[in-house]
């Protein structure tokens, strides 16, 4: 008995010990999520030069050396909203590709991956509504602009009737009047 409890020491001893991640999790060469969110957080700061800066780093490295990890750093640059070179579909799609590849990537790397294709997906069925929306106010808008200019045609019209109108009766009322001083002046 004694000796069953000295082998099983050594088991309770590794069973005890907290483990940060399980074995083989662990990808060599795969950057830290903390490097993903500083070229994210640097995206978002607004300043055209770094974005600029970081976009092309960021497509240079997934070209020179793809693998899930460049690509994941390409896909989040795509992803994120604010800077000139943004592309939610070409996001999308290296994001879906990218997430087909999950045994080579780290579970923050999966992780990051899930949560922006997410987010992307939501974006671009938020743009296409605002563009449907868009159309509809620009269509109604262009249908409120033609009955507008249909009245105001319409009571251009009547103006012109209406002075046609007036000058005729002062043309009659100048007639009468000149008619009244010659019969006054017969008198």
């Amino acid at each position: 008995m004694l000796s069953g409890c000295a082998q099983t020491r050594d088991w309770l001893d590794d069973f005890r010990k907290p483990d940060s991640s399980p074995p083989g999790t662990e990808i060599l060469g795969a950057p830290e999520a903390d490097a993903y969110l500083a070229d994210l957080a640097a995206i978002a700061s607004g300043d055209p030069a770094r974005q600029a800066e970081i976009y092309e780093d960021s497509r240079a490295a997934a070209q020179l050396t793809p693998n899930p990890s460049t690509n994941l750093r390409y896909a989040l640059v795509l992803a994120a909203p604010g800077h000139p070179e943004s592309d939610s579909a070409q996001a999308q799609s290296m994001l879906r590709e990218i997430l087909a590849q999950t045994p080579l990537m780290t579970q923050a790397e999966v992780a990051l991956a899930t949560i922006h294709l997410k987010a992307v997906e939501e974006r671009m069925v938020l743009e296409s509504e605002a563009r449907r929306l868009r159309a509809n106010s620009s269509r109604a808008q262009r249908t409120q602009e033609q009955a507008i200019n249909q009245r105001l045609a319409t009571v251009e019209a009547e103006n012109r009737r209406l002075r046609e109108e007036l000058s005729d009766a002062e043309q009659k009322l100048e007639a009468i009047t000149s008619i009244e001083r010659s019969i006054r002046e017969q008198e």
